[in-house]
């Protein structure tokens, strides 16, 4: 039976790499990758030699069907992004979608997210959490941010380098100045950081420092007391 396997690849560290990811990979007949040559270099560290054929935003959809097909016709093929777990922000979840249509078995391995470890790291409560990825760079933008701000659960989003400051600036804006913030930068690299604070203060900080590399942000959830608040206030 074609047999798909989603195999979470290191973020920064490279020792980040299970023992079952490592064999997966090893036994697969061929490894679709976000970037070969990215992923060429982990291979040649792994010690791993299974042909990289490219899987990427630029081809998903064109390749897609193409890409089912020769599943099908394999016995293991394992698919794995530049850094972390494949599906996540990057194409992966569209040929997930397809093989499960097309009846072929989907597994995904444990293993290294930026998301858990920025949570975790932040302070904030875990119990209760929404992912956000990337928010729209232009359209949209604000009223997303208008509602992350009624938003009770801890928020977790991505962010570019050169967008931060004016994330900070925002979250300012539409969450209050004083909402809680934690800025992970790099995780698991050498370099790895966590600036925690309200979002006046990493407003002002990154403006004056502006950030290099992969970067998460943590936002405090409103308490319990605030939203009953608000409610209240729109019913007037």
């Amino acid at each position: 039976m074609a047999h798909l396997v989603l195999v979470p690849t290191p973020i920064g560290n490279l020792e980040d790499i299970t023992l079952r990811a490592i064999r997966i990979l090893k036994e697969s007949d061929y490894i679709l990758a976000e970037d070969t040559r990215t992923s060429g270099k982990l291979m040649k560290h792994l010690e791993i030699s299974k042909p990289l054929i490219a899987f990427h935003a630029h081809n998903e959809h064109k390749a897609l069907e193409n890409t089912v097909q020769k599943i099908q016709a394999s016995k293991m093929v394992s698919l794995i992004s530049d850094a972390g777990t494949p599906g996540i922000s990057d194409p992966g979840f569209l040929l997930v979608r397809a093989c499960i249509g097309a009846g072929i078995k989907v597994e995904c391995l444990p293993g290294p997210t930026a998301i858990i470890p920025a949570l975790v790291g932040s302070g904030m409560s875990c119990d209760r959490f929404i992912f956000e990825g990337f928010l729209p760079h232009k359209k949209g933008r604000q009223t997303k941010f208008m509602e992350l701000a009624e938003e009770e659960r801890t928020v977790v989003l991505f962010e570019s380098p050169h967008r931060l400051a004016k994330c900070m600036a925002q979250i300012e804006e539409f969450m209050g100045a004083d909402r809680n913030v934690c800025v992970v930068r790099e995780i698991s690299k050498m370099f790895e950081t966590f600036h925690r604070g309200t979002a006046a203060e990493l407003k002002v900080y990154f403006d004056q420092n502006p950030p290099r590399g992969e970067i998460v942000v943590v936002i405090e959830g409103i308490s319990k007391e605030e939203a009953k608040q608000k409610k209240l206030e729109k019913k007037r």
